[in-house]
């Protein structure tokens, strides 16, 4: 079975949509970090302070064809495609250790079904 990891790096303020829309779409668990980021846009500033918007990095690890799914769900979901609000992408795992078994059994019994 090959597993990929789904990395979203979106502002905070989209956390808990991104997390309901991978939740609806086959996630489990998501580990959540808190992030700053520069974009290619200069900074906006206020009577001379300058704003950073904080960033929630959001990690899934996931059946490969399930993150596939679930990053297309939430990159549509949020109209990540018109409005560069963050970015959603997938990275393949060649080595995992101490995954529930549980999913493990989900995601066999998800296969199953699609054959």
């Amino acid at each position: 079975m090959k597993f990929a990891v789904l990395i979203a790096i979106l502002p905070d303020e989209l956390e808990d949509k991104a997390i309901d829309i991978a939740k609806q779409t086959g996630a489990g668990g998501v580990t959540i970090l808190n992030g700053r980021g520069l974009g290619a846009e200069a900074k906006k500033t206020f009577f001379g302070l300058t704003y950073e918007g904080s960033q929630s990095v959001l990690l899934f690890v996931l059946e490969k064809k399930l993150a596939l799914a679930v990053m297309k769900a939430i990159s549509k979901k949020l109209d990540l495609a018109n409005h560069a609000k963050g970015v959603v992408f997938t990275i393949p795992l060649e080595h995992i250790a101490g995954i529930d078994i549980g999913q493990i059994n989900r995601f066999q019994e998800t296969l199953k079904n699609d054959i």
